[in-house]
């Protein structure tokens, strides 16, 4: 059995095939009321999608909106990798990390 190769070690073009692959399998899902494997597969998408943009762009102490969560912000303490880590500014200042492609700069 051939291992999959991850998403670092992919180049931008095999990453954006990964994510049309994905978003065909989800609507597939979705079509079956698989919810979740619908679930899953979003999610591999967002993370794919981490890896196309360029983490530098994101500073901690910056805000920004989440990705589907209109109203909902995230403060980045610091980075790792394609992950900002920080905490919701409505939230109960818990820390966790969330992929840079659901964060959204502030118009």
């Amino acid at each position: 059995m051939q291992q999959e190769k991850r998403y670092s070690d992919m180049t931008e073009q095999e990453l954006r095939q990964e994510i049309s692959k994905l978003q065909e399998k989800a609507r597939k899902a979705e079509q079956m009321g698989m919810v979740s494997e619908f679930a899953v597969l979003e999610r591999k998408v967002l993370m794919a999608k981490a890896y196309i943009m360029d983490p530098s762009t994101f500073k901690p102490g910056e805000i920004y909106e989440i990705e589907g969560a209109p109203g909902e912000y995230f403060k980045i303490d610091y980075m790792n990798g394609v992950f900002a880590w920080g905490y919701r500014t409505k939230g109960d200042g818990t820390q966790e990390a969330l992929p840079i492609s659901l964060l959204k700069w502030l118009n």
